[in-house]
């Protein structure tokens, strides 16, 4: 550390100066604004969820408000109007801020009431990535990925300038976040950001090629009558990777009607059969089922139980229930004692289902079209009729 150019001080040139304040720019700036902004909501009454640090409860006699935060952007709801405005109104006593109204853009995320549901899109993020890549006029393509073949590390030649993959990688990325149709693609091509090759870039163009062709799809969450049952899907695709013959996780949670969580990742390790695979999955589909009672129970949601972990692998779902443990699966045992023991104790249960109504199987790998396009109706909307190819300017924050 040293003296600011221009306010050196000759007498003292070994000294630097004394922070005071936590500015912009700083590394310290983020950790001082949070614990400003918190300590301020504390002292006024809210509670810092366990769950998700980031988000703050507040109990009153009859109502409730939960307060979202990302840096300085905040997102804010609750039961009472008036109880709203009056905290707004104290907020900005402490703090300089702009009342937006009712949210309808937030970091990237465009949010449109309907009559039925509200929808969640990032019609205008998915616009600006085509024309930053010049694919605005691009032929559309009907699913993200090839239902024939994999990606590997081994095909095709390097890029010349592999920064240009990873940033359209980087930004699909955060696509997936309304976009779950697509998760499967982008952690494809998301293995391969240290040395891509054209193979590689092809199969980034091809999701841009299919997000161009559905533009305007998204997230619809609906008001449900069976919203108090949390269901799960998980899946896997054994030894799917042609270069370490790792299998991909593939989950995806409704609660009610809504899709809430999904995740696409490849296992850590190999599995030497594919109820290993299968059980692999189960266990991390139960893990985040566990993470979101938590976050409901914060929340004071009644929840149902038992909660559904829907497998399509009978050797799975017969290892999850039978207290027998053979010899041959003690290569599982962590996993299996930890969905195990969430079966014996109620809070979940295992079920069968066929292969042709597993939802989950979109996370795991590339599909032919009929099937993609059926397994996705039932997880994003198709577009409104005002949002498809239109570009809508997100109000100033």
């Amino acid at each position: 550390m040293q003296q600011p150019p221009g306010f050196t001080d000759s007498t003292r040139p070994q000294h630097v100066c004394k922070l005071h304040k936590a500015l912009y720019g700083l590394k310290q700036a983020p950790r001082a604004w949070f614990q400003r902004l918190s300590s301020f909501l504390l002292r006024y009454g809210f509670i810092q969820s366990r769950a998700d640090s980031s988000m703050f409860i507040f109990w009153g006699n009859s109502h409730m408000m939960i307060l979202l935060l990302y840096v300085d952007d905040i997102v804010l709801t609750g039961s009472s109007p008036s109880s709203l405005l009056d905290f707004i109104r104290i907020l900005g006593i402490q703090f300089d801020l702009t009342d937006l109204g009712q949210l309808n853009y937030f970091l990237g995320m465009e949010v449109t009431y309907l009559s039925e549901c509200v929808h969640l899109t990032q019609n205008k993020y998915t616009l600006d990535l085509l024309k930053r890549s010049n694919l605005l006029e691009c032929k559309p393509c009907s699913t993200p990925m090839a239902s024939k073949g994999s990606l590997s590390r081994t095909t095709g030649l390097p890029l010349s300038d592999p920064s240009i993959y990873r940033q359209l990688v980087g930004t699909l990325q955060y696509l997936t976040l309304t976009r779950p149709d697509i998760a499967y693609a982008v952690q494809s091509v998301s293995q391969f950001m240290g040395s891509p090759t054209d193979l590689h870039m092809e199969a980034v163009k091809r999701i841009l090629r299919y997000l161009k062709g559905t533009l305007g799809h998204g997230l619809p969450l609906r008001r449900s009558t069976a919203s108090s049952i949390l269901v799960a899907y998980s899946d896997a695709d054994w030894a799917g990777c042609p270069d370490t013959r790792r299998s991909t996780t593939g989950y995806c949670m409704f609660l009610g009607a809504n899709l809430i969580s999904w995740s696409a990742k490849k296992q850590r390790t190999v599995s030497r059969s594919s109820a290993k695979a299968e059980y692999h999955a189960l266990a991390y589909a139960c893990a985040d089922t566990i993470w979101i009672q938590g976050l409901l129970h914060e929340l004071h949601f009644p929840l149902l139980r038992p909660v559904l972990l829907n497998c399509d692998n009978l050797s799975a779902t017969y290892m999850a229930t039978n207290p027998v443990f053979y010899a041959r699966t003690k290569h599982v045992a962590l996993d299996y004692h930890f969905v195990r023991e969430r079966v014996a104790s109620g809070s979940h249960r295992v079920s069968f289902i066929p292969s042709v109504d597993q939802l989950a199987d979109v996370f795991t790998k590339g599909l032919p079209t009929d099937r993609f396009t059926r397994l996705v109706s039932k997880l994003v909307s198709p577009p409104l009729p005002s949002l498809r190819g239109s570009v809508r300017q997100p109000p100033c924050s």
